[in-house]
């Protein structure tokens, strides 16, 4: 059981990084192999302007890390555990819940 508030901050700030479609796009394809920016928003077909600020979200989050490549910078998971965790949470999502959908908190009051 949860009950540390620094376990519920860690679980929320991943849960933020995963809201956002793109960013999800952005950890299954690291969880692939590392990218360079300019790479990452080619095949995702995304503006690297906005590539940048999901990056920058991601790396705030401190799910992904930078290396430098001679001048150009490269993106990674932070640890390698996080593709495994983003495989067995997908798995485990999808073994408990096939037919349902998930509403925006917006709208009908999803999760409260």
């Amino acid at each position: 059981m949860l009950t540390v508030a620094s376990d519920i901050d860690v679980l929320a700030r991943f849960g933020r990084a995963l809201a956002d479609p793109i960013r999800c796009r952005i950890l299954l394809a690291l969880r692939e192999a590392p990218a360079h920016p300019a790479d990452l928003a080619d095949a995702l077909g995304v503006s690297r302007t906005r590539l940048s600020n999901h990056l920058a979200c991601l790396r705030d989050c401190g799910l992904v890390v930078t290396v430098p490549v001679g001048r150009r910078t490269r993106y990674e998971l932070a640890d390698e555990r996080l593709g495994h965790a983003l495989d067995d949470l997908r798995a485990a999502v999808v073994a408990v819940a096939t037919d349902r959908t998930c509403v925006d908190a917006e709208d009908e009051g999803c999760c409260g």
